[in-house]
């Protein structure tokens, strides 16, 4: 395995980046644009009001001594933060559409992070052959050289985390990472730790896991792998959720076939129907895998900061009536690529995303797969 190479960010670089994407209206496509457009997180913040005002109204935006505290509580978590690019980063999280720019990570000693991961997900009410077969496709695949990574759920998330303790294994939580779900899984999130397993987020401490945190963190865990197994998975269940994120990913996704007559099997036959690669025992995914094992990755573009004190802002472009009514205008409910809208409406690149930015402030704008971006309402 190569050795770890990237950025590393200053302390005031790291409270800066935390209050930015802790503010209103900010998610991971936003922090990004607002990055490459001002140059650090520090020049993006004191831009925010001036934004948001174009944008029609007021937002909330982190505290100095709120990110501080954060990042103090983390620490006597036994946590981190961890940003993007930097060498803890999950190198293959790094590739998807909108990643987290700061992750919250406890444990994970050695190369657990840089290792490459395979997703393990399935049904919280699984069976117990479909435990069994958790428990041995997790074994074999530890065997092989792969971390596993779930969601530390019922059933099929919690026999994957309990037998890859020895290989490896990444809990990815939906809530804070003082807010373990379920807390049935205490014991079993702590042996993870005491084993040189990880517990990983993107939420703020103290957040208390809505259900629709749970797609959010669904889709971490196909993010950070090179392929999701489900297990178990009834139709319009999470881990069918984590299935189509993987595939929008570009992740492999693998699935093992069931009973017809079992419910629980119903969403994994189909996958298997739609593509998804049939497996049975640990080697079925290794052929597919094995060969990604010491791929080289290389930190994208982006998303670092200049040395020393903060980044100077290149400039700001300040869009005018007109280039604001000619991008809305050109806008609508079906997603469109950035680009598109770029040759579209002719308007330049810059003028362009700080428009999209002055619209996700306002909450008018949906981000998709594929750098695309619809109107909402």
């Amino acid at each position: 395995m190569a050795s770890p190479r990237g950025i590393r960010l200053t302390d005031q670089q790291r409270v800066a980046w935390l209050r930015l994407i802790r503010s209103e209206n900010v998610g991971p496509a936003t922090f990004r644009d607002l990055l490459n457009h001002f140059g650090s997180a520090a020049a993006s913040i004191e831009a925010l009001p001036d934004l948001a005002v174009r944008s029609g109204r007021r937002i909330s935006i982190a505290g100095q001594a709120e990110a501080e505290r954060e990042i103090a509580a983390l620490a006597r978590l036994g946590g981190r933060l961890v940003a993007i690019g930097e060498p803890d980063y999950p190198p293959w999280l790094r590739e998807i559409d909108a990643p987290p720019p700061l992750i919250s990570i406890r444990g994970g000693s050695g190369d657990l992070l840089r290792q490459p991961m395979i997703a393990i997900v399935g049904a919280r009410s699984a069976s117990v052959a479909g435990r069994k077969m958790a428990q041995i496709l997790a074994r074999g695949l530890g065997e092989a050289g792969f971390a596993i990574a779930s969601g530390l759920a019922r059933g099929i998330d919690a026999a994957a985390h309990e037998a890859a303790l020895d290989g490896g294994t990444v809990a990815v939580f939906a809530g804070g990472l003082d807010r373990l779900y379920p807390p049935e899984n205490a014991a079993l999130a702590e042996a993870i730790l005491e084993r040189g397993g990880a517990h990983l987020s993107e939420m703020p401490l103290g957040w208390e896991p809505r259900a629709r945190d749970f797609p959010r963190r669904n889709r971490l865990v196909s993010g950070m792998s090179v392929g999701a197994l489900v297990i178990e998975a009834a139709e319009r269940s999470g881990s069918l959720i984590t299935a189509r994120l993987a595939g929008e990913q570009g992740r492999i996704v693998f699935a093992v076939p069931g009973s017809p007559l079992d419910p629980r099997a119903a969403g994994t036959n189909r996958l298997i129907k739609e593509g998804a690669h049939l497996v049975t025992t640990a080697s079925d995914v290794l052929e597919v895998v094995g060969p990604m094992i010491g791929h080289a990755f290389v930190a994208p573009p982006n998303w670092s900061e200049p040395e020393g004190e903060g980044a100077q802002s290149p400039g700001s472009v300040v869009p005018d009536d007109r280039d604001r009514a000619l991008l809305i205008e050109a806008l609508g409910p079906t997603p469109v690529q950035v680009d598109e809208l770029i040759r579209f409406t002719g308007l330049r690149a810059a003028t362009v995303q700080v428009l999209l930015i002055e619209l996700d402030l306002a909450g008018r704008i949906e981000r998709h797969p594929g750098q695309r971006v619809a109107l909402i309402g």
